[in-house]
């Protein structure tokens, strides 16, 4: 896995990670953090499982849509 991938995985998590709505539920901070980490982190590990799929321009989308995929799980499982 080259540097310009895992750059491109951290760099798309980080812009997915500001488009995060603000907590409305009692947990105030901690709450919204969590569901900020989750989200971050889904993207971060669904990006890494995408570079090892496939070569050329067919990784790059894979890497993407795994990024995708794992931040609407990783928002799925900590945001309420």
């Amino acid at each position: 896995m080259s540097i310009r991938t895992i750059t491109l995985v951290l760099a798309g998590g980080l812009a997915l990670s500001g488009c995060q709505s603000g907590s409305t539920s009692q947990g105030g901070r901690y709450g919204e953090f969590g569901c900020m980490a989750g989200s971050v982190g889904g993207a971060v590990v669904g990006g890494l499982l995408g570079a090892t799929i496939g070569a050329g321009t067919g990784q790059l989308w894979a890497v993407g849509g795994g990024a995708v995929l794992g931040t609407a799980a990783g928002s799925a499982l900590t945001c309420s």
